[in-house]
C-alpha cells in the first residue's frame, strides 16, 4: 500500500511531457529518463540502426513538401526529431533517389521517425501512468 502511494506520488512531480519531448527528440530518450533501460536500448538501437541503413541505402530526406506524397514523407521524417536536424546540417540523404536500393532507404528513414513518435508516445504514457 505504502509503495503504490508512494508511486502515485513522484507520478505527479515533474513535467509530464518530458519523455514525450525526450523521446522524441532522441530514440529511446524518453524510456532511458523512466529507467527503463532494456526497453529504451532496443527502441534506441533499432531506430538509429534503421535510420542509418536508410542513409547508407541513399534514401531520400524530405526537406520540403511540394504535393501529397511529399508531405508524408516529410511528416515521417521529421519524426526522426534530432536525427532528422542533424542529417539535414550534415548534408546527408539524397535529394533524388538514382539507385534502386534508394527507395528502400527512403522508406527506412520515414519507418524510423514513425516509429520515433511511437515510442515517444509508448514513454508518455508509462510515465502517466497509462500502461505499466
Amino acid at each position: 500500500m505504502a509503495s503504490e502511494q508512494n508511486k502515485d506520488a513522484s507520478a505527479d512531480k515533474g513535467f509530464i511531457y518530458l519523455p514525450l519531448i525526450a523521446g522524441w527528440l532522441v530514440p529511446g530518450a524518453g524510456h532511458f529518463l523512466l529507467r527503463k533501460w532494456g526497453r529504451g536500448t532496443l527502441i534506441a538501437v533499432s531506430i538509429i540502426g534503421m535510420f542509418v541503413l536508410g542513409i547508407a541505402m541513399q534514401g531520400k530526406i524530405y526537406s520540403s513538401a511540394h504535393d501529397v506524397l511529399d508531405l508524408l514523407g516529410l511528416a515521417g521524417d521529421l519524426g526522426n526529431g534530432l536525427l532528422f536536424v542533424f542529417s539535414r546540417i550534415l548534408g546527408l540523404g539524397a535529394e533524388q533517389v538514382q539507385v534502386t536500393t534508394a527507395d528502400y532507404g527512403t522508406r527506412f528513414i520515414e519507418v524510423s521517425g514513425l516509429l520515433n513518435v511511437i515510442s515517444a508516445v509508448d514513454a508518455h504514457n508509462l510515465r502517466t501512468g497509462r500502461k505499466s
